[in-house]
């Protein structure tokens, strides 16, 4: 128990100090796109830090995999380095033993994992969800200043409003100006499709004038009711709309983009155990080639492992993969790799003591 603390530790203090650099990293680069998007009107300032907070267990259930990987490189690596793992295999201390110990740890992390991809991370996108929708009424019309002409965003649009309400929700005296379209409504209010997450403008009561620029031709249309789309949904919205599906609404569902998020969580929590097996034998260097030598091939492997991982589950949500071979595959090969590095330099001691 002794030496299972010592090794607990030292994982646990590496493990803390990589997460911390890694979630620094992702963070600030996060809040970087956010004030961005709050500059450009896009979102409200109040809500940025609120909306880190949120993303926290996304962010920590990709960071913890990749810092149990790379602290068992850091830590076994060190204590064979310093040789440590020497002194233990001397006192007959075997390799599987310290597999064993290492797993633990490995364990208390899948759980973690398992805790954030299943329930957490689904529960702040929807938090998020709601949020952004809330946000989509409003944004467009915070920037409005009653009695004023004012360009929006890409300043294709002119836009004037004779009076606002409080909530600034609805328009009065609407005035747009669109290109060689122009506009003319008692009344405007905005709306988010639930369906495609776009936001529209619903002007009411009105005209509308379009100019000819080659023939100056111009066609008047009055109309009740007339719908002006602002703006699509973002990018970043349509994947934060998948990831806000509850877990259980996802298990049975046809739907490839469905079966696509499901195998991607359980995908997260499937890697945690696989990446320790391919660190464990990865960690083992020559005290004089230092602890750092096998770093960067194995992150190397470790990056690849993600990056198909993320790959395969776009041609899921595509139809260009079937679920049933699905990230389940890629598990596979990447388990066969973990037992090659394991039991491989075993077996090939043993075969050049035969042929001795």
């Amino acid at each position: 128990m002794i030496l299972f603390r010592y090794l607990a530790r030292e994982l646990a203090g590496a493990m803390f100090a990589v997460t911390i650099v890694l979630l620094m990293i992702l963070m600030s680069g996060r809040l970087i796109q956010q004030l961005a998007a709050a500059a450009a009107g896009e979102v409200s300032l109040e809500i940025v830090f609120f909306t880190l907070l949120l993303r926290l267990p996304s962010f920590l259930e990709m960071i913890l995999p990749l810092a149990l990987f790379i602290s068992i490189l850091l830590t076994y690596g060190r204590l064979y380095a310093e040789s440590e793992m020497t002194v233990l295999t001397a006192t007959g201390f075997s390799n599987f033993k310290l597999l064993g110990y290492t797993l633990m740890p490995a364990a208390m992390v899948t759980l973690v994992v398992a805790s954030f991809t299943l329930v957490l991370s689904p529960w702040g996108a929807q938090k998020m969800e709601a949020l952004y929708q809330k946000q989509a009424r409003l944004t467009e019309f915070e920037l409005l200043v009653p009695g004023r002409f004012q360009s929006t965003k890409s300043g294709t649009r002119v836009t004037y409003t004779k009076a606002l309400s409080d909530d600034k929700t609805q328009m009065n005296g609407v005035f747009i100006a669109d290109g060689d379209t122009l506009l003319l409504a008692e009344s405007g209010t905005q709306y988010v499709s639930d369906d495609t997450g776009s936001r529209f403008l619903e002007l009411h009561g009105g005209r509308r004038f379009d100019l000819n620029a080659d023939s100056l031709e111009l066609q008047i249309l009055d109309f009740d009711l007339y719908g002006v789309k602002i703006a699509d949904e973002p990018e970043e919205r349509r994947k934060l709309r998948k990831e806000a599906v509850p877990t259980l609404d996802l298990i049975g569902s046809k739907d490839p983009k469905h079966q696509a998020q499901l195998q991607w969580r359980i995908s997260l929590i499937l890697m945690v155990p696989i990446v320790t097996l391919i660190a464990f034998p990865l960690s083992k260097v020559n005290p004089r080639q230092g602890r750092f030598a096998r770093l960067f091939p194995a992150i190397v492997l470790f990056m690849v492992y993600i990056s198909l991982l993320i790959a395969m589950t776009g041609m899921i949500e595509k139809r260009t993969l079937k679920p049933e071979i699905g990230l389940w595959s890629l598990h596979i090969v990447y388990l066969f790799i973990a037992t090659g590095l394991l039991l491989g330099p075993e077996w090939l001691r043993r075969q050049r003591v035969k042929r001795l």
